[in-house]
């Protein structure tokens, strides 16, 4: 089949299909990126690119940016330490029988319609087994004079 009944049949001009880049190559300068983010880890793709025009490269921060996303890149998000206000209670203590632990928590979901429900769940640690399911409707009951 001829080049120019193919570019008809998938609807793509011709000159799309001829087309050639002629964007220079960036494997230098991405490699360059790379080893500053390496060695500048806490550095965003805003400061490598002030790194990068100290050094002489006449770059955008626009390229930058796409060149540093391209790699990868990203910074690395700061671990916050947390403030020790709970005691250490110890290890959690490993149920043996039936009915000697439990544990409760509150389970979200939404129906089709949009309206929202929560639903209090209690399970049993040692068969695993649903306790008590309370939903929000009979919490409210409970809680309301």
């Amino acid at each position: 089949m001829s080049k120019k009944r193919s570019c008809r049949l998938t609807l793509l001009q011709r000159a799309t299909f001829y087309y050639r880049s002629r964007a220079k190559d960036q494997s230098v300068l991405r490699m360059r990126i790379r080893e500053l983010a390496h060695s500048r880890p806490r550095f965003g793709y805003e400061r490598i690119h002030i790194l990068l025009r100290r050094e002489g490269w006449l770059v955008g921060r626009n390229r930058v940016h796409r060149l540093y996303r391209l790699e990868g890149l990203q910074v690395r998000m700061r671990v916050r330490r947390r403030k020790r206000i709970s005691l250490h209670r110890g290890p959690v203590p490993v149920a043996t029988t039936r009915n000697e632990y439990w544990s409760m928590d509150f389970v979200h979901d939404q129906l089709a319609n949009g309206r929202a429900f929560r639903v209090l769940t209690v399970i049993d640690k040692w068969s695993r087994e649903s306790v008590l399911l309370v939903s929000s409707n009979t919490l409210s009951r409970l809680h309301s004079p």
